[in-house]
This record gives C-alpha cells, structure tokens and sequence, in this order.
C-alpha cells in the first residue's frame, strides 16, 4: 500500500535500549506512557512476541474519547535493536479501523543512551480522521516526551 502520510523521528533518551525496548514491549510500561498528553490508559493486553497481538484502550474524555481502542502486531522483534508493528486505531463497532499504520522502531546505542528513530506511515484514513494525521508527528513527540519521563524516574 503506498502511504498517506509518513514522519520520521529521532530522539535520545537517558535510558539503555533495553529499558527503552521494554517499555514497548511491556504493557503496563506502555500504559503509562502510549497517547499524547491528556490520555490515559486504563487497559492494556500485550503478547510481545512475534505476530504476537497487543490493544490499549486510550481515554481522554476532555477531547471526546471516552473508550478509543488502538491495536497492533509485532511483526518484527530484534531484542533491544529494533521493532517493528502494525497499528489499528479508531475501532469501530462493525471491528474495522479508522486509521491503520506501520511502525519501525530502531534503537541504537550512544554511550549508555538510547538513540531511537522512528519511521511511522499511515496506509488507511478514514474520512473525518484527518485531524489524528495532521497530528500524528505531535501526537508521537508527545508521547516520547511522556515515555522519556517514566524511564528516567
């Protein structure tokens, strides 16, 4: 599929890979951290595995999201090195979604840092969707900001 819409992002955390790593890959460390400021998650199902599954419900009720579920699959796992899943958000009743994109995720090493980039694409966007696209660059920096808070603790 070609994408609609791609960023990529590069950021350096004060943690090692392996901590980094885990926080994807661990659902409650993705709990804490998943979805721009103001979200929260309440629940998290995750099987880090290879074509392993993993949904999270994200909730921000002064934005209107009261239950917004966002599920993915691993498709790629180099332990500490790289990660790479599809992602399903916006879920309707009928089960089909929203939005649906691809993630790789590249963690390299900086002297005890985490160097991470990430590649993300949206390959379907449905219509009344494209304020989350406009947004997707934000939504993700937002994100990192949270996570890089919670690995540092």
């Amino acid at each position: 599929m070609t994408p609609i819409k791609e960023v990529t992002i590069t950021r350096i955390f004060n943690a090692p890979c392996e901590l980094v790593y885990k926080a994807f890959t661990n659902g409650e460390m993705l709990m804490a951290w998943w979805g721009p400021h103001g979200f929260t998650n309440p629940d998290c199902e995750m099987d880090a595995s290879v074509n392993g599954k993993w949904k999270i419900n994200m909730t921000a009720p002064q934005f209107g999201f009261h239950e917004s579920w966002c599920h993915g699959v691993f498709l790629e796992m180099i332990s500490n090195e790289k990660l790479v899943f599809a992602t399903r958000a916006f879920i309707h009743e009928d089960g089909t979604a929203g939005i649906e994109g691809m993630n790789t995720i590249i963690l390299e090493d900086e002297n005890g840092k985490t160097k991470l980039t990430l590649h993300a694409s949206l390959v379907k966007l449905d219509d009344g969707l494209e304020g989350a696209a406009a947004d997707m660059e934000q939504g993700w920096s937002e994100s990192f900001e949270k996570l890089s808070v919670l690995i540092t603790q």
